[in-house]
């Protein structure tokens, strides 16, 4: 069968640029061998988000004395938790089925693998094996779980996030090694619902990519939670041989043993480029990812690569916004580059990160002078109303010419107000811009209008 455009993958990469191919008029086929929506839809972003909300719903709860109300009798049921999520991914993974359908785009279920001549080859789950043909070919396989030499997973007692989202009882205690979104969202779900949870980081600071404040302040809030939060920590070895896990981390003070049920490893990912016929083909990586130009073109005509397995964030958001630049470019449109400069990071703990653009750090280091202007959402009717008044807004700017540089936001719902300044960065809009337009009140979002008003001293609720 001779199709358009082949995409290898069906994350928010490949179903989108599939589904933008569609739109342009293409003949279009996807190749998928598990869940349509990839990783992100049902065993990431989505059922992860599912779980904090069962979190979220649970502390909500545990508080309701502070909101004038008395519940009795409260517990956390973790099967019915789990099964949520399960059921919320699957919804989402037939939506995916209902879009290719809607768009004619052709499931070819299996495992792809490219060949020379433009060339898919797809194994079904017998082995049997179907060549297609293309005119282009773009790969989007995504990436998994991370595995450290000495920190194995076994899927049982050591596991990745995958197993985190489907265990069949509660642990009473575990350690997580790594404190970036992942395994900083995942020490969130279990604490919150009775776990024993210990996050080790190797690095100084907790979710280390973000803004140093921001990371002191998640730190801060875990840790008067009642999580115990080791940085600056490496672990060295885990034994599994007893009933549960013996942690031997490496502190300042010397060695330390944890026990605890499981260890969840959440020390990042790695790209799914193995076994997919990168040699054969010619195509060229570095370090685990394929080398592509700009419009996400390989150095061999008619293959082309997005997602995780290309250099940038290893976001779903990123992947998207690559596969439709990719298939516009193949269509002969008139596109840009992506700008990696302004790409939104968000993470779903309690209190929730939100960032975009430079830290106050790298700024200063990138030799700019800055405007840095913070406000407290202590000093928000709305979040006191709410009773969420823990974390803030702060964003910086080029003193010179009013470039927005960034922003850094913890708190609650700060991962819905952070496309305002992406969208601001986006237009070159100015702090002045942003002090003159009007924002609602009482709201979470006039925050960032404060906090820019307080860069340029003139904010008038601080």
């Amino acid at each position: 069968m001779k199709f358009d455009i082949i995409v290898v993958g069906s994350g928010p990469g490949g179903y989108v640029a599939a589904i933008r191919a569609a739109q342009l008029g293409f003949k279009v086929a996807v190749v998928e061998r598990a869940e349509l929506g990839g990783i992100c839809l049902n065993w990431g972003c989505i059922p992860t988000k599912a779980l904090l909300k069962s979190a979220a719903v649970f502390q909500y709860i545990q508080h309701a004395p502070e909101y004038g109300l008395s519940v009795s009798d409260l517990k956390a049921d973790f099967p019915a938790i789990i099964k949520r999520s399960r059921e919320v991914a699957e919804t989402m993974s037939k939506g995916i089925q209902f879009l290719l359908k809607k768009n004619k785009i052709e499931h070819l279920k299996g495992f792809g693998k490219v060949k020379p001549g433009k060339i898919v080859e797809v194994a079904d789950e017998s082995g049997k094996t179907t060549e297609y043909t293309a005119d282009n070919i773009i790969l989007a396989t995504g990436a998994r779980s991370k595995e450290l030499p000495n920190l194995k997973q076994d899927g049982k007692k050591i596991i990745g996030y995958r197993e985190a989202m489907t265990l069949q009882a509660q642990p009473k205690s575990m350690v997580v090694v790594g404190s970036g979104a992942i395994g900083s969202e995942f020490a969130y779900f279990y604490h919150s619902i009775g776990t024993k949870v210990t996050l080790i980081e190797v690095l100084p600071n907790i979710v280390p990519l973000e803004d140093e404040e921001v990371s002191k302040t998640l730190e801060r809030s875990f840790k008067k939670a009642g999580m115990k939060v080791l940085t600056g920590v490496s672990v060295e070895s885990v034994d599994t041989t007893g009933a549960g896990c013996k942690v031997t981390v490496k502190t300042k003070k010397g060695d330390e043993l944890i026990e605890c049920d499981i260890v969840l490893s959440a020390v990042g990912v790695t790209t799914n480029i193995e076994g997919i016929g990168l040699e054969e083909t010619g195509i060229a990586t570095e370090r685990g990812k394929v080398l592509v130009d700009d419009f996400y073109r390989t150095g061999v005509d008619g293959y082309y690569a997005i997602g995780d397995i290309v250099k940038g964030p290893a976001l779903a958001h990123v992947a998207s916004h690559e596969g439709i630049i990719c298939v516009e470019k193949i269509a002969g449109k008139h596109v840009e580059p992506l700008d990696y400069g302004n790409i939104p990071g968000c993470t779903y703990t309690h209190p929730e990160i939100a960032s975009v653009g430079l830290t106050e750090k790298a700024a200063k280091e990138a030799g700019y002078e800055i405007l840095v202007g913070k406000f407290p959402f202590t000093a928000s009717g709305k979040a006191t109303a709410a009773g969420a008044r823990e974390g803030f807004v702060k964003v910086i700017f080029d003193s010179k010419y009013g470039e927005w540089l960034g922003a850094h936001m913890i708190g609650e719902n700060v991962t819905e107000m952070i496309a305002e300044v992406v969208t601001a960065r986006k237009l070159e809009t100015t702090g002045r811009e942003i002090i003159e337009a009007v924002h609602p009140h009482p709201t979470m979002s006039e925050a960032i209008m404060e906090a820019v008003a307080q860069a340029y001293g003139e904010c008038v609720h601080l």
